[in-house]
């Protein structure tokens, strides 16, 4: 049996949010554009803490920017 994978849709909120940097997003997380990126390209899990300030900054519901996607 495979892993669940984590799915988000921190860039869509982020867009959404009037068009919120990278650089800008990822500086009120506190963490570096080139994770933010790797995080909305689904190539990196993110801490509990990231994920809770980027739902914070985007002024999403957590469940709403990450779920986990069975295979």
């Amino acid at each position: 049996m495979q892993e669940p994978i984590i799915r988000n849709k921190v860039k869509l909120a982020r867009i959404e949010k009037g068009n919120l940097t990278q650089a800008e997003l990822a500086k009120k997380a506190g963490i570096t554009r080139q994770t933010l990126h790797l995080i909305e390209a689904e190539k990196y899990n993110p801490s509990l803490k990231v994920c809770l300030l980027l739902s914070k900054y985007l002024e999403k519901p957590l469940d709403e920017l990450f779920w986990l996607e069975e295979h």
